[in-house]
């Protein structure tokens, strides 16, 4: 093997590698955002918030990054795969409303 084709290879072996950590960064913005989504919307601390997520996807045999996108584009559009909305609001009764500071208890 020459060098250019050793060079020509680690070359590769980079771009696939810049590929790779792209896709994660991309995958981990739409998380945090549906994160974001369900802490807003629950009224929930962040940490449950990823529990949720977490949850959802397990019991509904979905990627989570796909759970992630269908939360988006039910904020969106208000549409949502009845399996996955049905999950998402028990996984919510669940984990409860987190109380808010200075607001009376129930």
């Amino acid at each position: 093997m020459s060098d250019s084709e050793s060079e020509a290879d680690f070359i590769l072996h980079l771009q696939e590698e810049i590929d790779q950590l792209k896709e994660a960064v991309a995958s981990h913005a739409v998380v945090d955002q549906a994160i974001g989504m369900v802490v807003a919307l629950g009224r929930v601390a962040p940490d449950e918030g990823w529990e949720v997520l977490k949850e959802v996807s397990q019991h509904t045999n979905t990627k989570l990054r796909n759970v992630a996108e269908l939360i988006l584009l039910w904020g969106r559009t208000g549409d949502m795969p009845a399996e996955i909305r049905a999950e998402l609001e028990d996984t919510l009764d669940r984990h409860g409303p987190t109380q808010i500071p200075g607001a009376p208890t129930a």
